[in-house]
């Protein structure tokens, strides 16, 4: 395609942007690129999908509006003044997941190979067609939000615990802190349950049959491992949990 078409189509876009808002109306993305008519050109195709864009024309420049301005996903090209597309992506990925794809001239295999190893989520070549990279972007951030919802939806928390349930990890935030608990299996699914159902009281016979449904039969074992969680509570200042509920068993917290 070439680039005095894209002119015609960019400007009958931008005309008809505030049309075609719709679903994607939330989404930011940050294109970064040196070249003014290109980024032009993406921006409004974006619009054109409902998205609105902000823009930086070197990789520091990049960096600053990624941290200030929290996109959710960079259009990055890697020839870029200051500091080039390859150093910019090490750097986000240090301390971001943000999803990015590469814009280049660079058509070599090993380019793209390295993009990839480095962190980015696409890669798409120059010349390109802008309604492509569009729909590029699209896919990337319906995986990209397929994945978060998924990891939501498996993180419970009940102030101050977290618990991962695909790492079986529960951790304690306060006081700006994270501790990592170290639990057994069986500490893992009794602390869990309780995290589930904070206010319900549970029978020493439900938890034995949910969280130790092939060890032992004894309901004394459970009194067993809920005092090794309190102990292990303790430990980082954590007092009565969990409850005991006389003459019926144990629940998340005491009576406030």
């Amino acid at each position: 395609m070439e680039m005095d078409d894209l002119r015609v189509g960019a400007q009958k876009l931008s005309a008809d942007s505030e049309q075609g808002a719709g679903t994607n109306r939330q989404v930011l993305v940050l294109i970064a690129e040196d070249e003014p008519e290109i980024a032009d050109i993406l921006s409004a195709y974006l619009a054109r999908s409902g998205m609105r864009t902000v823009h930086a024309t070197d990789g520091v420049e990049t960096l600053a509006l990624h941290s200030s301005m929290k996109p959710d996903l960079i259009l990055l090209d890697i020839q870029m003044p200051k500091m080039d597309g390859w150093k910019v992506l090490a750097e986000l990925r240090q301390h971001s997941q943000t999803p990015v794809i590469m814009l280049t001239a660079m058509d070599q295999d090993v380019d793209k190979l390295v993009a990839l190893r480095i962190g980015a989520d696409d890669y798409v070549i120059k010349p390109f067609n802008p309604a492509e990279v569009v729909a590029r972007v699209e896919a990337v951030l319906r995986r990209t939000m397929d994945s978060r919802q998924h990891h939501t939806q498996r993180i419970l928390r009940v102030d101050p615990f977290e618990v991962d349930l695909d790492s079986h990890e529960i951790s304690i935030h306060q006081d700006g802190q994270r501790t990592l608990l170290s639990l057994t299996l069986t500490e893992f699914k009794l602390l869990t349950h309780f995290i589930r159902s904070p206010k319900r009281v549970f029978s020493r016979g439900e938890l034995l049959n949910t969280c130790l449904p092939e060890g032992d039969t004894l309901e004394r074992t459970v009194d067993s491992h809920i005092s090794k969680i309190r102990k292990k509570l303790e430990v980082v200042g954590i007092h009565g949990i969990p409850a005991g509920v006389r003459g019926v068993g144990y629940r998340f917290r005491g009576e406030s």
